[in-house]
């Protein structure tokens, strides 16, 4: 799902009923049996005149809502006997009743962020407790919150409930307390902990402002001839050409050149993206054997020569940097050995070059991009190679290396901004130093992460010194821990379809990032487990936020 920015509100115009009673006909009679089906499909609850409905839009789409209402007799008047006993005597209650989400939207912070709003409505109105039977397969969910279940389950044998109370304030102390009520900050300061797009120096950002040039003027070739030689003096390829695009593109390149190489290859994956190589080379219509390790570990250099051997590999491709996982993996033994068995080596250096030595000298050919490690604007896809090449028919003109080599790198219209911010990055980047500020802050991280009992998924001898794979353990929520630390000042990568089914959070130091922020990211990371470790549990047992903690501000 891509980020949304929920909305909490009091329901009020025609069309948000409207979208309330079809909430209510698709939870209530389509996916929990309660009520019988109409050609409408529409269900307006018994109590609607008395209803004041919490909801949750995103943009104008209904995507929550849950009902309070403060007049007896309550719908559980009718199901619990002797309701008022399982009541404290001081009590101001209400009942909160028709909790519903939206499917594509549960797992994210909108049922934590509608009791929230629900809670301080009812407190506003001068209650003290809410009363609901909520359905019995999201007990676990209700507790979180702080519900309490009193009684025995209620309704018939297709839709049953568990009756339980919530005490308000102490419901929305806590929340606020896990949720850290900061203002949300401008993105100008914010710690950028991306793997991209990543926060650039202001000489970058003033080059990538200046007014563009034609592609075809001598002052663009000589941008463009300057900007190559600096990418070949940082990873001593011999060639290197600059495709308008992503890093796929770039991949796509590989791939299309392999095409018209003859022979078997071997791809390798030891995480996402090497799956995405598979990808690549399948729609490519290449012909390779696939190895592939869990994600996290490194490769057996023995198991894939015998793979070489086997399949008259000649040619192998893999990622340097795994990001998904921060494994760096073994090109030095891999490229000794292609070297000795007469393979072409193929690298995707997307997330290594700019944050750790790369030698590309002895690669046949490698992508990477200019807006991660190298600290520039996203845009550029660099392909690396050694050998000349000529114009090839048989490859897509966009794609051909030969093709740009012989328009001098400028065969199409292309971005002067792009190339001019990337030049100034590639001015700015002191391999050596850059290296070892990369270096201090991963350690600044791991320690961090050691002392609060978080697990880095890749070891330090292994890992790429630029990414930090942080499982978050289950059931908590990754997705949630990220939205937090978002609130407090930090981007990290979180969101990825991948970060989230491996409930992962990703501090990547691939822009300008300083020490100073490591520190202060350890200590809202600390902050945040502080105030969600349940009392007397040592620290190492509590690694992060109840999967619904940390609701939105409303």
């Amino acid at each position: 799902m891509p980020p949304f920015k929920p909305t909490f509100k009091i329901a009020s115009t025609p069309a948000e009923f409207d979208q309330i009673h079809r909430l209510n006909y698709r939870t209530f009679v389509e996916e929990i049996p309660q009520h019988p089906a109409n050609h409408k499909k529409m269900l307006v609850d018994k109590f609607h005149e008395d209803n004041t409905y919490c909801i949750c839009l995103d943009g104008e789409r209904l995507i929550g809502m849950i009902a309070i209402r403060g007049k007896r007799p309550f719908s559980l008047d009718s199901k619990v006997p002797d309701l008022d006993r399982w009541i404290p005597p001081a009590a101001q209650v209400c009942e909160m009743r028709l909790l519903a989400v939206l499917p594509e939207y549960r797992g994210t912070a909108v049922f934590a962020g509608l009791i929230h709003f629900a809670a301080s409505e009812c407190i506003r109105r001068g209650f003290t407790m809410g009363l609901a039977s909520g359905t019995l397969r999201q007990t676990r969910l209700y507790r979180r919150m702080g519900f309490v279940p009193f009684g025995d389950p209620v309704g018939s044998a297709a839709a049953r409930f568990q009756p339980m109370s919530l005490t308000l304030h102490t419901a929305v102390s806590l929340m606020d307390r896990l949720r850290m009520d900061v203002p949300e900050l401008p993105a100008a300061s914010m710690a950028n902990f991306l793997p991209g797009p990543v926060k650039v120096s202001p000489a970058v950002q003033a080059a990538f402002a200046a007014p563009p040039l034609s592609h075809r003027s001598s002052e663009f070739l000589d941008l463009m001839a300057e900007t190559r030689s600096l990418l070949c003096r940082l990873t001593a390829a011999r060639h290197v050409q600059c495709y308008l695009g992503s890093g796929t593109l770039g991949n796509d390149v590989v791939a299309a050149h392999l095409k018209v190489e003859a022979g078997m290859g071997v791809v390798l994956s030891n995480g996402e993206f090497g799956d995405r190589l598979f990808d690549h080379a399948q729609r490519m219509g290449l012909e390779f054997k696939a190895y592939s390790v869990p994600w996290g570990e490194t490769y057996d250099i023995a198991a894939i020569e015998d793979l070489l051997v086997q399949s008259q590999a000649t040619w192998l491709w893999t990622t340097h940097c795994e990001t998904s996982s921060g494994i760096l993996n073994d090109v030095e033994r891999l490229s000794e050995m292609c070297r000795r068995r007469g393979v072409a080596l193929c690298l995707d250096c997307t997330s290594s070059l700019g944050t750790v030595p790369v030698d590309l000298s002895r690669v046949f050919l490698a992508s990477s991009v200019s807006g991660k490690g190298l600290a520039s604007v996203p845009g550029l896809a660099l392909v690396f190679y050694n050998d000349e090449r000529k114009p090839d028919h048989r490859i897509p003109r966009y794609l051909d290396l030969g093709y740009y080599g012989d328009k001098q790198g400028v065969p199409f219209t292309h971005s002067s901004n792009l190339l001019k911010a990337l030049n100034q990055a590639l001015r700015e980047l002191e391999p050596p130093r850059r290296f070892r500020e990369v270096r201090r802050c991963q350690e600044i991280l791991r320690k961090g992460c050691s002392d609060m009992g978080l697990e880095v998924t890749a070891k330090e001898r292994v890992s790429s010194p630029a990414v930090l794979s942080i499982r978050i353990p289950a059931p908590h929520s990754s997705l949630l821990f990220g939205e937090a630390l978002e609130r407090k000042g930090f981007i990290l990568n979180y969101r990825s379809e991948y970060l989230v089914r491996g409930n992962i959070v990703q501090p990547c130091l691939m822009g300008q990032v300083t020490e100073t922020e490591c520190r202060a990211l350890i200590q809202a990371i600390a902050s945040l487990i502080a105030v969600s470790r349940p009392v007397g549990t040592h620290v190492k047992a509590a690694h992060a936020l109840p999967r619904s903690a940390v609701p939105p501000p409303p």
